[in-house]
């Protein structure tokens, strides 16, 4: 049988999210819409999983080319719609690599390939946001 999400009401303006592996998130609304900042908002959630769903993707990508990577994250820029509902229009990630001579080529192509192949997250947002890419590679002894 499959396990659902669930999204419970905990008061206030307070959710717990629990995924179908197993894990749970708390998720609250901001001040403005009666939340008491127990938690991260539903749309930063939505950022932050395109952000990991492309830097899993990346991680293993530059596994598998053998790069000697020691660190990745990415930050992410993101605007939204000015009116209800508002939804991202823009996304900017900005991944940084660190390692030992990890090729720029292997880079790009890790990213390249999780923005148009893998990355179901980014997919489902690319759907109304226009998502860019950029990267840097910082050398570590």
């Amino acid at each position: 049988m499959t396990k659902k999400a669930r999204v419970k009401w905990a008061g206030d303006m307070t959710f717990i999210g629990e995924s179908p592996s197993g894990h749970a998130v708390v998720m609250d609304a901001g001040s403005s819409e009666g939340g008491l900042d127990h938690g991260i908002r539903p749309m930063e959630m939505l950022l932050l999983g395109a952000g990991g769903c492309a830097s899993i993707d990346v991680v293993l990508m530059l596994k598998k080319s053998r790069q000697k990577v020691s660190d990745v994250w990415v930050e992410l820029d993101s605007e939204r719609a000015t009116e209800p509902p508002r939804f991202f229009t823009k996304i900017h990630m900005h991944f940084v690599v660190t390692g030992q001579a990890v090729d720029a080529r292997h880079v790009e192509r890790a990213i390249q390939l999780s923005m148009e192949k893998y990355c179901s997250a980014s997919a489902q947002l690319a759907a109304l946001a226009n998502i860019t890419t950029d990267y840097e590679i910082r050398e570590t002894e």
